[in-house]
């Protein structure tokens, strides 16, 4: 009843961009196998996979950071097979393919989250009872299907327009910039090996059977433009002249096929220096802040409202992900932060992370020059 009066469909279903070649026939191939599409992605996933998951509790009496042991290390290490940074980039892959990313979350008996496990799908449906209780059914790789309730799936989303559960998909969009840059590649090898081979017109100066003449071709070509006449010298013969077709292969431009792999860069939010790590310190922020911190704050606030309860969020319980990834910075700008040290923003351990130094004894404590004390009491307190 609930679905009925909401306007919503029972069931919704979407394909999923995987490995298994199901879904690009068209250019025989799937996207993550694209080396355009991978590097396009590749610093999004890393991003991503880089940021810092903490478990932070803010109550009136102050804010703590991982104030639970097993929320802690449930972030550093989601299941067996992989630890958080790995965990994190695998979903970052899956949105970036997609437009959605989902992981299952395996509680104990008391309903706390235990494991997460990435679900690789090839398809999701959207299923919901008479009641409204949603729920996911997925086509796996292997053929089965598995039904997860909503509420213990972690569910990213990306173009989230048109469907009241899934990410817009890209695939019909990315399939047709894929045919094209396949395109491109596949005139670029035909034309040279059109350019590695003679073309030449025999002409018979008597006349011959069709069969004759057919085989003295076949003798011609299989003796003299085969790729194991390594000399390179043909003999004459006084039944036929030879003449040499020239023709020259099409072959696309620089310029064209720049374009085309701009389009694919644009298409994920990148360009070359994103790519090719060419990038300086103002570019790399506006593509952080273009790209990966809506991606982190979606973690953040979906993470939160799955692995804790109402009653638990509503005592200051959420994940933050955040990061310390300054590598971008300038030399100038990591050296600036001294002042943040100085007034306790940054403890001295953060600062010599971001220089790529080790942590020294006692640098997780924040410290204060004695000049940057904080100021109590109101203007009365400096009447001399």
């Amino acid at each position: 009843m609930f679905a009925r009066l909401a306007g919503f469909d029972t069931s919704t279903r979407i394909k999923l961009i995987t490995d298994d070649g199901r879904w690009f026939h068209s250019w025989n191939g799937t996207a993550y196998q694209s080396d355009i599409v991978r590097s396009a992605i590749r610093p999004k996933v890393k991003a991503v996979g880089k940021l810092m998951a903490m478990h932070i509790r803010e109550t009136a009496e102050g804010l703590k950071v991982n104030p639970e042991p097993y929320m802690k290390l449930l972030l550093e290490e989601p299941n067996p097979y992989s630890g958080g940074q790995m965990f994190r980039e695998r979903l970052a892959t899956q949105i970036a393919l997609n437009n959605n990313a989902f992981a299952r979350i395996f509680r104990d008996e008391n309903g706390y989250p235990m494991q997460l496990y990435p679900i690789p799908a090839v398809s999701a449906e959207a299923v919901r009872d008479e009641s409204g209780r949603l729920s996911l059914r997925f086509l796996l790789r292997t053929g089965r299907s598995m039904t997860v309730d909503y509420w213990d799936v972690l569910h990213l989303r990306d173009d989230y327009n048109d469907n009241d559960v899934f990410g817009s998909q890209k695939a019909e969009i990315l399939s047709s910039l894929l045919e094209i840059i396949s395109a491109s590649d596949q005139s670029i090898v035909h034309a040279v090996k059109r350019s590695a081979v003679l073309r030449w017109i025999m002409k018979f100066k008597a006349t011959l059977k069709p069969e004759d003449r057919d085989a003295e071709v076949k003798r011609f070509s299989e003796r003299f433009l085969s790729t194991d006449n390594e000399d390179g010298v043909i003999a004459s013969d006084s039944r036929y002249d030879l003449d040499e077709v020239k023709q020259q292969p099409y072959v696309p431009t620089t310029r064209q096929q720049k374009e085309i792999v701009d389009r694919i860069y644009s298409f994920f939010g990148t360009n070359q220096k994103i790519v090719q790590a060419s990038y300086n310190e103002d570019e790399y922020l506006a593509y952080y802040e273009a790209e990966i911190e809506p991606l982190a704050q979606q973690m953040s606030e979906e993470f939160t409202r799955k692995l804790f309860t109402r009653r638990e969020r509503s005592h200051g319980n959420r994940i933050v992900f955040g990061g310390m990834d300054l590598s971008f910075a300038s030399m100038q700008t990591k050296l600036n932060l001294e002042k943040m040290v100085d007034r306790g923003a940054l403890t001295p351990n953060e600062w010599r992370r971001v220089l790529n130094l080790g942590p020294i004894e006692g640098g997780d404590k924040p410290i204060r020059r004695l000049d940057t004390a904080t100021v109590e009491g109101g203007e009365g307190d400096n009447e001399d």
